[in-house]
């Protein structure tokens, strides 16, 4: 790969296709056998949630062999991304928990609620593990998410490429996916840094009461994960928790530029799903932010109500939504003055990644023709801390060729190796 040191939406037949192919493999054949067969094997798979501390439980839910793990490396991945990828070969079994743990709203005062999160552990009798919490990208289904590692083919690359080899692997739904029973929380920066710092701290308790310590923790995302990465650095140096590396691939760190390009400069190969960030963050803010009629005054009167459907994740004709922004969008929102005075302009603006003094060494991956976030929106942070006489960012091309999936597809890769080469 060179180094260079200087989601989002959906279409009428890609989301379709999207939300079935997400589900992975192994879940479309559980779903063909039938719900007895579905509740068979779910029943076999789950054990009782273990209790570790106040609110905290954990359950097991399954065990990938080392033949799983290389097949998801080998065969799935490949059919997902589109992107044939030699990565090193699993060594080892990994067994699966789903974790439910309390957490608080930053946006609503802290206000207490529970939600969930993966935590991946090699079946290696080490005593001592490093730690990598994943940030997922954007999904359309409550169970896309690393909780339900079945229908999420993005988190079993981690499982296969990280603890497959050796290192625990975390995972936070954020709000609104997996367990939790809130709205969906999209791009609300608080809520984000919350759920995936509270899931690092849960993971620690969870390998603490099972006699495992971490000897080092790095951060990844993808796509909005990277942007969530990015956002849960800044937390965690604030905190002052000891961060190794953090990495991502294709992530929209600063999602106002973002949307600002969707709107008045739209490339060629853009991609046709750009609208779910529009719809998703619209209603999330609403209801986040406690502003009623945020996403009316955003989205065209004529897709309010499919769009809100979406949203709350409810069976929807994905063909009835325009891919067309002009057609979704309201006209006003195409003038950027407008678009940045508004209410939903300034809250997006709020939801950056990258404006601070970084000071863990971070690499930061884009591809050329990613069709969802240009060379030059991911490449954002490493640009201003340049500008601020910062080194501890470094860009890194994933190829010309390397598309939303495929950046992400080599990038992973990359993270394994050089987080291998950090000592503990």
């Amino acid at each position: 790969m060179r180094t260079d040191q200087h989601a989002l939406g959906f279409g009428r037949r890609e989301l379709a296709a999207r939300a079935t192919t997400l589900l992975g493999g192994a879940a479309a054949s559980v779903a063909l056998a039938g719900p007895a067969a579905a509740q068979q094997a779910a029943a076999k798979a789950e054990a009782p949630p273990l209790p570790v501390a106040s609110g905290l439980t954990y359950q097991h839910i399954g065990r990938w062999d080392v033949a799983r793990l290389n097949k998801i490396l080998t065969v799935d991945m490949p059919a997902f991304t589109g992107f044939k990828v030699d990565y090193k070969p699993a060594q080892n079994a990994v067994n699966l928990y789903r974790v439910a743990y309390p957490s608080v709203i930053p946006e609503q005062n802290n206000r207490p609620t529970m939600t969930s999160g993966l935590i991946a552990i090699p079946e290696t009798g080490d005593k001592a593990m490093p730690m990598v919490s994943y940030q997922h990208g954007t999904v359309y289904l409550k169970e896309q998410a690393p909780s339900f590692p079945e229908k999420s083919p993005e988190t079993q690359l981690m499982i296969a490429q990280f603890a497959g080899r050796g290192d625990v692997v975390v995972g936070a739904d954020y709000f609104g996916l997996g367990l939790s029973t809130e709205p969906e929380g999209y791009i609300v920066m608080g809520s984000h840094q919350q759920a995936t710092a509270d899931m690092i701290r849960a993971g620690r308790a969870i390998l603490a009461a099972r006699g495992i310590g971490v000897t080092r923790l790095c951060i990844a995302g993808w796509s909005q994960g990277g942007l969530v990465t990015m956002a849960l650095l800044k937390r965690l140096e604030e905190d002052g928790v000891a961060v190794k590396a953090a990495a991502t691939a294709s992530a929209p760190v600063d999602p106002f530029v973002a949307l600002n390009g969707y709107l008045n400069f739209p490339r060629p190969n853009a991609a046709s799903w750009i609208n779910s960030l529009f719809i998703l963050s619209a209603f999330s803010y609403e209801n986040y932010y406690g502003v009623p009629g945020l996403a009316e005054a955003l989205i065209n009167p004529a897709y309010l109500d499919i769009c809100r459907q979406f949203y709350e994740k409810k069976p929807i004709d994905y063909n009835a939504v325009p891919t067309d922004l002009h057609k979704l969008i309201r006209p006003e929102y195409f003038n950027s003055q407008y678009f940045a005075r508004s209410e939903y302009g300034r809250l997006m603006k709020e939801a950056q990644g990258y404006r601070w003094v970084i000071q863990t060494p971070t690499r930061n991956y884009f591809g050329g023709s990613d069709e969802a976030v240009s060379p030059g929106l991911a490449k954002l942070v490493v640009d201003y801390q340049q500008a601020i006489g910062s080194d501890k960012v470094t860009a890194v091309s994933a190829g010309d060729d390397a598309n939303h999936r495929g950046t992400y597809a080599r990038a992973a890769l990359d993270w394994k190796t050089w987080f291998d080469t950090l000592a503990g």
